[in-house]
């Protein structure tokens, strides 16, 4: 089974991290004092803002949060590479019991946090530093895995396929389904993640991100195509 094919469970696994990745930025964004820990364009944008003199913004916030995703993709990169000839399954469960093991850290220091007053600031920088961390691992192994169309964490590619492949632009419309669908998702999963940050505090979306992670990898990893090694599934 190739990544291109509709039923392929690394599709499936990247559709789930792409709904975790809108509960992320809700957290983020809304519970950690306008900083993105996925999106680090966003990062650069609001440091530009704060440079400007924007309300709001920090510039102290943003550094943590890209050098905290650069450490965890660069952490990414070395697994990645070490383990290129061990079976994905192995490889994609390392990843995911790391991420998953941030994201329920964070969701015990999230208990004595204030969103309103973002204090404690240590508790502020820690949840900054480990969500950054495991959306660094992500997004770097998801780049390595190379499936068309799903980054799992950033839209602009996708929706840029969608209009320009289109047949209005005289396009074929590949893979025009997949591309919605990580759209869709992602909207679902900043919803839902609003939702509850709004309701429940940042506590909830981040156990449900770590939980969402491990039991996708799980039920991936039972799928024969798991056993693939990196360079075997390439091939």
């Amino acid at each position: 089974m190739t990544a291109n094919a509709p039923r392929d469970p690394l599709v499936i696994l990247l559709y789930t991290l792409t709904v975790t990745t809108g509960l992320i930025d809700a957290v983020s964004v809304l519970g950690l004092g306008r900083v993105f820990t996925a999106n680090m364009t966003g990062n650069i944008v609001f440091m530009g803002f704060a440079v400007g003199g924007a309300p709001g913004f920090s510039i102290p916030r943003c550094l943590v949060a890209v050098a905290s995703f650069l450490f965890g993709a660069a952490i990414a990169g070395r697994l990645g590479k070490a383990m290129e000839n061990a079976p994905r399954r192995r490889w994609l469960s390392i990843i995911a019991g790391i991420e998953a093991g941030l994201f329920f850290v964070s969701a015990l220091i999230a208990a004595g946090y204030d969103i309103k007053s973002l204090e404690p600031a240590v508790h502020l920088y820690a949840m900054i530093v480990m969500t950054g961390i495991a959306m660094g691992l992500r997004n770097a192994t998801v780049r390595r895995l190379s499936v068309a169309d799903l980054t799992a964490t950033v839209l602009t590619l996708t929706l840029t396929g969608i209009a320009a492949d289109s047949s209005i632009a005289g396009g074929a419309n590949p893979r025009w389904g997949r591309r919605v669908a990580a759209v869709v998702l992602m909207f679902l999963g900043a919803a839902l993640g609003a939702a509850l940050v709004l309701s429940a505090g940042l506590a909830a979306p981040l156990w449900l991100t770590g939980v969402a992670v491990l039991l996708a990898t799980f039920l991936y990893t039972r799928h024969p195509d798991s056993q693939l090694s990196q360079k075997q599934a390439q091939a």
